[in-house]
């Protein structure tokens, strides 16, 4: 029964494009996934930029997720993703992840790459299971404070 009153508790999260007034609780979101956040001030920045092209999860008035990419000719960079830690593993990413997809090929994209943590398995399932295959290797990339950096593994999906 206490299940399932949280779970009324919790809306699902309805999906739309980002706009620049999200910027601050993107930022926010960011800050709390990743070891270096990007400011609103970046996000901002982004929001405005024609090539980019943002994804929100809104549970209410409250972010619970988004993506955002960059468009450059018939290729994007998915720049990052990330969900609320009450609502990780849920789906919520890979909800995200397929409308994002299917945006990015509707304005003519036909190959997505990203960067990952090769030590974030969640994120690498997640784009495993969306069909992502590995490409390349950034060796020491992400910086982890006093341990040694994570290397980052290039992925890429083909859309058409």
């Amino acid at each position: 029964m206490i299940g399932f009153l949280r779970m009324l508790a919790r809306p699902e999260p309805v999906l739309s494009e980002a706009r620049a007034q999200d910027a601050a609780a993107l930022a926010a979101l960011h800050a709390a996934a990743f070891r270096r956040g990007w400011s609103e001030d970046e996000f901002e920045r982004l929001l405005i930029d024609k090539t980019v092209i943002a994804h929100r999860a809104m549970a209410g008035r409250t972010l619970a997720g988004f993506i955002i990419s960059r468009l450059a000719g018939r290729e994007a960079e998915i720049l990052s993703v990330a969900v609320a830690p009450a609502r990780r593993g849920r789906g919520l990413a890979r909800k995200l992840l397929d409308l994002h997809l299917r945006r990015l090929a509707g304005l003519g994209a036909t190959a997505v790459f990203l960067e990952v943590d090769e030590d974030n398995a969640p994120a690498r399932r997640l784009y495993a299971r969306a069909r992502f295959r590995d490409v390349g290797r950034r060796p020491a990339y992400y910086a982890r404070g006093s341990a040694p950096p994570a290397s980052a593994l290039v992925l890429r999906r083909d859309l058409a």
